[in-house]
């Protein structure tokens, strides 16, 4: 039988991503979106793969439950992906509420639905590395203790705990994947990837002359986003629930990383890299590094995209994009 599928943050990379993996696979797939004033712009991604066409969208929001509830009536979904956040880190410290209500108490929200409408319902929630924050351990697993350092990290805590209490506590088939950096031409332009490899791009090409960032020290366990959601897709195929750490087991430098992107346009570095120190996060994590053993016995998965190819396939998108003409401000 055909399966459906509900994702919230559908119109994210990651939404993009599985929703494309989910078609490929037969499912139906809808999506909650909310209403605002850009809503021409929702489907960029969805469009940009190809997928909208595929797509049925429904209006609903994390923060208001009944909504929650008519999408999942309307969808009768078998599974439901809860990837929807206020996922910019940085931007938390200036939205520490809405980040807690949206990513935070908007995955209770979600769960809560669940309980009373479609308790048979298998769901996954997109928990993130930076509950780990200041690292306890210099190789983080599901048993290492988390401290997260910013008020995003936090909510994404909450809302990771609530999907382990509602698991325990009603029988929900819920589960965590505990995601480390995953990247792709569809990331956001606010991220640090998608910055400089658009920042690299814009250099090439004439554009731009110089690249800031913050703190380039700071390392992180980077993979491709295709290769991520299909970990999502896994863990709900399994019998039984659970939480898995989905990394790369490499960790590299934003400097490095940096390196990577200027080097492949055959550009200088050291010319054009700026460090801002108004950049800087008031809270720094400084490295993270992810063990996915776990997800590799369990699941059989294993990442495919290196961390090179993946900031090539970046470079040349953005490049291509800006060759077009499109998004030269």
């Amino acid at each position: 039988m055909t399966k459906t599928a509900l994702i919230t943050g559908i119109t994210g990379q990651d939404g993009a991503y599985l929703s494309q993996f989910l078609l490929e696979k037969g499912y139906n797939v809808f999506g909650v979106v909310r209403r605002s004033s850009t809503a021409e712009n929702n489907d960029a991604r969805l469009r940009f793969l190809g997928i909208a066409h595929e797509i049925r969208l429904l209006d609903g929001n994390l923060i208001d439950l009944s909504s929650l509830i008519r999408c999942l009536r309307k969808a009768e979904p078998d599974e439901v992906y809860n990837l929807a956040a206020q996922s910019f880190v940085m931007a938390s410290w200036q939205q520490p509420l809405l980040t807690g209500e949206v990513t935070g108490l908007g995955a209770a929200n979600m769960l809560e639905a669940i309980r009373l409408e479609a308790p048979q319902v298998r769901f996954y929630q997109a928990s993130s590395s930076e509950m780990f924050g200041l690292a306890q351990e210099p190789v983080q697993t599901e048993k290492t203790p988390f401290h997260p350092r910013s008020p995003y990290g936090v909510s994404k805590l909450f809302a990771h705990w609530i999907t382990v209490n509602y698991r325990e506590s009603f029988g929900l088939h819920a589960s965590s994947g505990i995601l480390f950096n995953h990247e792709s031409p569809l990331r956001g332009i606010e991220f640090v990837t998608r910055k400089v490899t658009d920042g690299v791009a814009r250099i090439k090409l004439g554009l731009a002359k110089e690249l800031r960032l913050g703190n380039v020290d700071a390392k992180r366990d980077w993979g491709h986003a295709r290769d991520y959601v299909r970990a999502m897709w896994l863990m709900l195929q399994q019998n039984e629930p659970d939480d898995y750490v989905v990394a790369t087991g490499r960790t590299t430098s934003i400097r490095e990383m940096c390196r990577t992107a200027f080097e492949y346009a055959e550009l200088s570095l050291e010319k054009h890299l700026v460090i801002d120190p108004a950049l800087f996060r008031p809270a720094e994590v400084d490295g993270l590094l992810g063990n996915a053993a776990k997800a590799r016995t369990r699941l059989g998965w294993a990442p495919e995209v290196g961390l090179e190819e993946m900031i090539r396939e970046m470079v040349e998108a953005d490049i291509k994009r800006l060759s077009s003409g499109a998004h030269r401000v």
